[in-house]
């Protein structure tokens, strides 16, 4: 190993450290889900009176924070590993092959412990939902008059012409005695 790639190594090990210390720094996080119950997390005593959505939006939330975490906790071991490969002189060599890895792969994911041809493939799965099964598709024209209507007047465009003559939180408009209210 030359010293250009020995700076290179003690850079991307630094960088490992830093990516560890932040990682850590986020799993200790008090506010984390991991612990805690569903109400509890959610802060209400009873969820009876909540509407099943805010409980569904609830649910997702927390299963998106739990999924963050997990990777959270993948990465920081893959982490740990490449430190320790570091400290017995294998990192950068990959453990099926015993290859080296490419500089512009190892800068890419530092932490990696395989060549290209030996990564292990993350291929997203071929199962679908049991519910497409029993679903159908939209009938021939569903938002065709959305498109149409694209640009004019709509629902959204309600709220601005209707605040533009003040609300029940904004000052009431004052008028003169003898002023007519359709002059200004």
């Amino acid at each position: 190993m030359n010293a250009k790639t020995k700076q290179q190594y003690e850079q991307l090990k630094q960088r490992m450290l830093q990516d560890k210390a932040r990682l850590e720094q986020q799993l200790s996080d008090p506010d984390s889900v991991s612990g805690e119950s569903l109400r509890d997390s959610i802060g209400e005593l009873s969820a009876a009176d909540n509407h099943p959505a805010d409980t569904g939006t609830e649910v997702f939330e927390r299963g998106r924070d739990l999924a963050i975490e997990e990777s959270q906790h993948m990465e920081l071991e893959q982490i740990n590993a490449a430190l320790a490969r570091m400290e017995r002189g294998e990192y950068g060599h990959c453990t099926v092959c015993g290859q080296e890895i490419p500089l512009q792969r190892l800068e890419a994911v530092p932490y990696t412990a395989y060549c290209i041809d030996h990564a292990p493939n993350r291929a997203l799965s071929d199962d679908r939902p049991v519910e497409e099964d029993v679903m159908t598709a939209p009938p021939s024209g569903a938002g065709i008059n959305r498109q149409r209507m694209s640009g004019r007047f709509d629902d959204a465009d309600a709220w601005d012409a209707v605040n533009d003559y003040g609300t029940s939180t904004s000052p009431a408009m004052s008028v003169k005695p003898g002023q007519d209210d359709y002059k200004n």
